[in-house]
C-alpha cells in the first residue's frame, strides 16, 4: 500500500500483529500532486518503512508513531513556525526503497528521509541520500556494517547496532553462566541482517569462552520450524540462540513451545510486539532491547500514554525509533532555525544532546553516527505471573550502568571501521 498523504490529514489504525486484520485503515488518501498543491511552505520529512511481509508489523508501529510525532510537532507550532508533513510509503525491498527515496528527495522535495527496518534497505536508500546530500536517519536497521564498511557522512543511526544488542544481552547471559564452555545453537534470518549478527555474535562466543554447537541460515519467508526444532532437540545444547528477525521470531517461539523444548533461550535481536504476537504461554527466554514501554521515567511515561490514548495499545520499540527519529530532527530544526542539511549534520556531529526517554540522554557518535544511549535486557515472566497481554517480561536496569561511559557496549577498536566518505 502506497501512503502519500500528510500525517496530519490521515490517523492510521492500521493493525498488523497476528489475528488483527492488516486492512484495517481509515482516512483520506490524496493524490502526490495535491498534497504537494496545499501546502507549498510546509516542511516534508520523507518516511520509508517495510509495511508489508515478515517485517510488515514493525513498520505498522513506526508509522503509527510518526503521525503521533508530527501531530505533537504542530501542536506546538511545527517547524520554525512552519507546518511539519510526513509522506510515507511501504518500503517493500531494497530496490524499491531506492527508487522511492530518489523520488521523495527529487520530485517531493523532502527535507530528510526517515525509517526503514531492513539493514539491506538502509543500505539502498543510505547510497541515494549520500548521492543527493540528504540526510537520512536509520530507525530500525542493526547491522554493525552499516556503521562500519557501509556508512557514509549523510547517513545517521537511532537504532542501535548488533554489536550494543550482543554485548548487552550478553553481559546477562555471562552473569548467568551461559557463555564459558557453552553449546549455542543458533538460527539466523538468511539476509544482511542475520549474517552481520551471527558475525557479531560469533566474534562474543570466541572472546569469552564459548563455542556454537550449531548455526543456521533460516530463509525470512520461513514459516515452519519443526525440522530445526528436531534438530535442536537432538543436539542438546546449553542455550539456543535467536539470531531471527520480525515474524520469524514469533512464529518460532510458538513452536518452541509447542515441541516442549526446555533448553534456555535467548536472542540478539529483539522487537517487543513479536512478544505479544507469540503470547505469555509462548514467549521465553532473555532479550536486549533498546526501548520498552516500562521504563520508568517522566518521557517514556508521556509517550506512553499519548500513543495508548491514540491507539489502544503501547508502543514497542520500533515505535520508539521512529517517534525520536522525528523529534530529534524536528528539535534541532528549531534549534538551529534552519533546516540546511550541514547545518544539522555538524550540530550532530558535534555532541548535540537529546532526550530519548531514559536515565541519560543521548548523542550521535561523531565517527560512526551511532546514538549513543542506554540499553535494557528483558527477561519473559512466567505465564502464571502475566498480568495483561503486554507486560510480559522483567528488565534490567539501564547497560551500560550509570558509572560507565554508553560507548563501552559499541564497536572499540578494531570493530570499529567507518570511514566518512
Amino acid at each position: 500500500m502506497t501512503d502519500r498523504q500528510p500525517s496530519k490529514i490521515r490517523v492510521s489504525r492500521r493493525q498488523a500483529l497476528v489475528g488483527i486484520s492488516a486492512g484495517a485503515a481509515t482516512g483520506l488518501i490524496a493524490s502526490p500532486s495535491l498534497i504537494l498543491a496545499q501546502t507549498p511552505d510546509a516542511i516534508r520529512y520523507g518516511h520509508l518503512t517495510p509495511r508489508t511481509g515478515f517485517l510488515g508489523p514493525l513498520g505498522e508501529y513506526g508509522v503509527m508513531a510518526v503521525d503521533l510525532a508530527v501531530e505533537e510537532i504542530n501542536a506546538a507550532g511545527g517547524v520554525n513556525g512552519r507546518k511539519l508533513e510526513a509522506l510515507k510509503e511501504d518500503s517493500v525491498n531494497p530496490q524499491t526503497a531506492s527508487t522511492k527515496a530518489e523520488r521523495m528527495i527529487e520530485r517531493d522535495k523532502v527535507a530528510c528521509i526517515l525509517g526503514e527496518i531492513s539493514s539491506a534497505s538502509c543500505l539502498t536508500i543510505s547510497q541515494v541520500a549520500s548521492r543527493n546530500k540528504t540526510l537520512f536517519v536509520n530507525t530500525g536497521g542493526n547491522s554493525d556494517a552499516l556503521r562500519g564498511e557501509s556508512c557514509n557522512r549523510y547517513m545517521f543511526h537511532v537504532e542501535h547496532q548488533n554489536s550494543m544488542y550482543v554485548k548487552s544481552c550478553g553481559r546477562s547471559l555471562m552473569a548467568q553462566g551461559l557463555v564459558k564452555g557453552k553449546k549455542w545453537f543458533s538460527l539466523t534470518a538468511d539476509y544482511a541482517f542475520g549474517h552481520d549478527l551471527l558475525k557479531v555474535a560469533k566474534r562474543f562466543m570466541e572472546a569469552n569462552g564459548g563455542q556454537f554447537a550449531a548455526d543456521k541460515l533460516v530463509p525470512t519467508d520461513a514459516t515452519d520450524f519443526s525440522a530445526l526444532l528436531i534438530e535442536i532437540r537432538a543436539a542438546k545444547p546449553d542455550l539456543v540462540i535467536s539470531n531471527l528477525a520480525g515474524n520469524q521470531i514469533t512464529n518460532f517461539l510458538k513452536q518452541y513451545s509447542e515441541f516442549g523444548l526446555t533448553f534456555p533461550v535467548a536472542g540478539f535481536g529483539f522487537d517487543t510486539a513479536l512478544a505479544w504476537a507469540a503470547g505469555k504461554d509462548n514467549f521465553g527466554g532473555v532479550w536486549p532491547c533498546v526501548w520498552h514501554h516500562l521504563i520508568d521515567t517522566p518521557e517514556t511515561k508521556k509517550f506512553v500514554a499519548a500513543f495508548t490514548k491514540k491507539y489502544g495499545k503501547p508502543p514497542e520499540n520500533q515505535a520508539w525509533g521512529d517517534y525520536m527519529a522525528v523529534k530529534i530532527m524536528a528539535q534541532s530544526m528549531n534549534e538551529l532555525k534552519s533546516t540546511d542539511t550541514a547545518k544539522i549534520l555538524e550540530y550532530w556531529e558535534k555532541g548535540a544532546k537529546f532526550d530519548v526517554m531514559k536515565t541519560r540522554p543521548g548523542y550521535f557518535r561523531a565517527s560512526d553516527h551511532q546514538l549513543m544511549s542506554e540499553m535494557y535486557t528483558i527477561t519473559a515472566l512466567p505465564a502464571a505471573q502475566v498480568k495483561n497481554q503486554w507486560d510480559l517480561f522483567t528488565s534490567s536496569p539501564p547497560v551500560p550502568g550509570p558509572s560507565e561511559d554508553l560507548e563501552v557496549i559499541a564497536t572499540q577498536g578494531d570493530e570499529a571501521i567507518c570511514k566518512m566518505s
